[in-house]
């Protein structure tokens, strides 16, 4: 005989917190519901146990969209240790740090009239064209005021931090970062918007990056880790690094993942955490994946847990 635990409907009620409502995703302990009430208790734990380095690693365009402050502010709180990022996320930190805004947009718009008009759009986010002008100019001052022996062999974070340390918002992710030590990892940063400036940049002043020095400091991290957690949002570069480092190690003690990607396909972002266990990237079951739309799903997953932890 299985021994089965009975499904339990959810019941809400006027008024309830959303670590309350988290508790019923938890009670019932099925599909996406289910899935969600146990990656609030992942979550929970690794904010709560000093002895956990969390990795929060960020895909897609998320900054843009709108879940800027929320890691900036995780950051802020001592939540995150290490941030694993693709080179958009930091980009649009960037044109934010610099007064440059995302604006509410259309999925149904017509790209060449947009383009017309000069403006970019990702799905239903617009940006105004010129603003990656604005951006190159922005970073490449940054970039001068750096000492230029800090910009000789100087690894990927090395870079960022330098460039945090550098920022004028106090809500700049990579202020934040840089200010609390937090390093920002990005294995795919010169696929970005500011891939092709950097490259231009080093034609007329010397900038050497060095890519293999992020390894010295990232083993660091994963070597000294108790335990080790992480915080997977969207797949490609910034999950398989992640999870790939953690592999120093025999695999991280928890994680929970949200992505949109499907697993049918054999591609890494949609793999569940599970299949990460036969490489040795993850240690146990405690996991949660879960499928769908990151902007709704992750700050529903960390207001929760942030409710049973500082509460």
């Amino acid at each position: 005989m299985f021994k089965m635990r009975r499904v339990k409907p959810m019941r809400l009620k006027l008024r309830m917190t959303v670590g309350e409502l988290s508790e019923e995703f938890k009670r019932a302990g099925v599909i996406g519901a289910g899935r969600v009430g146990e990656a609030v208790e992942i979550v929970k734990e690794m904010f709560a146990d000093p002895e956990y380095t969390t990795f929060l690693a960020i895909a897609g365009p998320l900054v843009p969209s709108g879940l800027r402050l929320v890691f900036t502010d995780l950051i802020r709180r001592g939540y995150v240790d290490v941030v694993v990022s693709n080179g958009a996320n930091i980009v649009h930190d960037l044109v934010e740090s610099m007064g440059g805004r995302h604006f509410v947009g259309s999925a149904d718009a017509d790209d060449a009239k947009l383009r017309k008009s000069d403006v970019n759009r990702i799905y239903d986010i617009y940006m105004e064209g010129h603003v990656f002008v604005d951006l190159e100019n922005y970073v490449y001052g940054i970039l001068d005021s750096i000492p230029e022996q800090d910009r000789v062999g100087v690894s990927i974070n090395g870079l960022l931090k330098e460039i945090g340390l550098r920022v004028k918002d106090e809500d700049s992710i990579l202020l934040n970062a840089a200010k609390r030590n937090v390093p920002i990892f990005s294995p795919g940063f010169l696929d970005s918007m500011l891939g092709i400036p950097l490259w231009m940049y080093s034609k007329r002043s010397r900038l050497v990056i060095d890519p293999l020095k992020d390894f010295d400091l990232f083993s660091g991290k994963v070597y000294d880790a108790k335990k080790a957690g992480a915080i997977i949002l969207g797949g490609g570069t910034p999950k398989h690094h992640t999870l790939y480092m953690n592999t120093l190690r025999d695999g991280l003690d928890a994680a929970i993942q949200i992505s949109s990607a499907r697993e049918d396909d054999g591609s890494l972002s949609g793999a569940p955490l599970s299949e990460a266990i036969s490489w040795r990237k993850i240690k146990g079951r405690k996991t949660s994946s879960i499928i769908g739309d990151v902007t709704i799903i992750f700050p529903l997953i960390i207001a929760a847990a942030l409710e049973k932890v500082e509460c």
